[in-house]
């Protein structure tokens, strides 16, 4: 196995995540599927494993949506994904077809084009159909289809700039109508993102949204490896490049605990380490991960964490959400929020308790802090707590 940081991972060689594939395939049989997965931890990864090796019955059609920035865009995309899906059994999404030529629709080349729509273009007729058209056909042979929807957050947002928020609702609501019809004939969506998703129905409900369009689907956190399947993915890793280290089962140990089981960076490690030309052991990975922190190339691509601030919270609360993840770096133990009230209230970038409370549930969600038995907050990951305070010259 080679070190790919970045690269597609060969699905052969995808290391700790059986059980969690397993448990995606025993929730859909229920219900559908939010995930929530920090960025980097793998989950597009599991996306494509769940579509190459389908459980039997289900039949996996995998998008990603962050290209598509209107709810046409979106309804036009599902429905030429399912005609083409259809036609491989010489089949057509028969209602779908006759109420786009009912509205000019024209077939060129096998492809329907559609006559220029105003904003009210009928993009929810067009989704619904086409699903409604697969699910029915499906049915047929005892199938179900399974929506693996990626960046479903950006999409959402691009829909809600292009076309208004009230658009970006009616999407919302609109898929939930879909699950809850269709849901008994077998239809279910995995929904994921880079971008929490709960951003942007936050960002909904402070424009009077009061509908919970996901409370019907199940969240699953994709976590990062266990320390095991880590070190494992280490051990594979150095073994693939022909590092030489007198201490191998350290050395994979090192890497593994580093790199907060995150396979990327796992893989960045490996890769530099190989690069180095010196033999492994612990102190070396030390040092390659001190100088990747402090690169000023940022290879890990960490500045992410600090840009994604203003897009996620807003101008207007950016200089307290700094203040919030400073004050929570600089310390060795959690924090309580009455202390980190006192202090921000200090620093003037904030003073009212209820917005603070707000704030850190938003940012735990984004996975920059994690609670304590106590509620105290403390980073969640000790890599991105070193970073922080180093990039941030705590």
């Amino acid at each position: 196995m080679k070190a790919n940081p970045g690269g597609q991972i060969d699905l052969r060689e995808v290391v700790g995540r059986d059980e969690v594939i397993e448990q995606i395939w025993d929730t859909i049989a229920q219900q559908s599927i939010r995930m929530n997965a920090e960025r980097r931890i793998g989950k597009t990864t599991i996306i494509k494993k769940l579509c190459a090796e389908p459980r039997s019955g289900w039949v996996p059609i995998f998008q990603d949506l962050e290209q598509y920035h209107t709810a046409l865009e979106f309804a036009e995309a599902v429905y030429g994904e399912v005609d083409r899906f259809l036609s491989k059994w010489k089949r057509t999404a028969h209602r779908t077809k006759k109420f786009l030529e009912s509205i000019g629709g024209t077939e060129i080349g096998g492809k329907l084009k559609l006559p220029k729509f105003d904003r009210n273009a009928p993009w929810k007729e067009i989704l619904t159909k086409s699903i409604e058209d697969l699910v029915e056909e499906r049915d047929k042979h005892d199938e179900r289809p399974l929506f693996l929807w990626d960046e479903v957050p950006y999409m959402l947002a691009s829909i809600s700039t292009r076309d208004g928020e009230r658009v970006a609702m009616e999407v919302l609501d609109t898929l939930r109508a879909l699950r809850q019809d269709q849901g008994d004939k077998g239809l279910r969506m995995i929904l994921t993102g880079s971008i929490g998703i709960h951003h942007v129905i936050h960002s909904l409900k402070r424009q009077n949204y009061a509908n919970s369009p996901l409370n019907d689907t199940f969240p699953l956190e994709i976590l990062p490896l266990a320390q095991a399947h880590a070190r494992e993915l280490a051990a594979k890793l150095v073994a693939g490049e022909n590092i030489p280290t007198g201490t191998p089962d350290e050395l994979a140990d090192s890497i593994a605990h580093i790199a907060d089981g995150f396979p990327f960076y796992i893989h960045h490690i490996v890769k530099a380490i190989k690069l180095s030309g010196r033999v492994a052991s612990p102190e070396l990975v030390e040092e390659i991960v001190s100088g990747q922190l402090l690169d000023a190339n940022d290879p890990w691509e960490l500045n992410h964490y600090r840009e994604r601030i203003p897009v996620y919270y807003g101008k207007e609360d950016e200089a307290a959400v700094l203040g919030i993840l400073d004050g929570v770096a600089v310390r060795d133990a959690p924090v309580s929020i009455s202390d980190l009230l006192t202090e921000l209230k200090n620093m003037g970038l904030l003073s009212d308790r209820e917005h603070l409370i707000t704030l850190l549930r938003l940012v735990e969600q984004d996975h920059y802090l994690s609670r304590d038995t106590q509620g105290h907050y403390q980073f969640r990951f000790a890599l991105l707590k070193r970073w922080w305070i180093l990039s941030r010259g705590l």
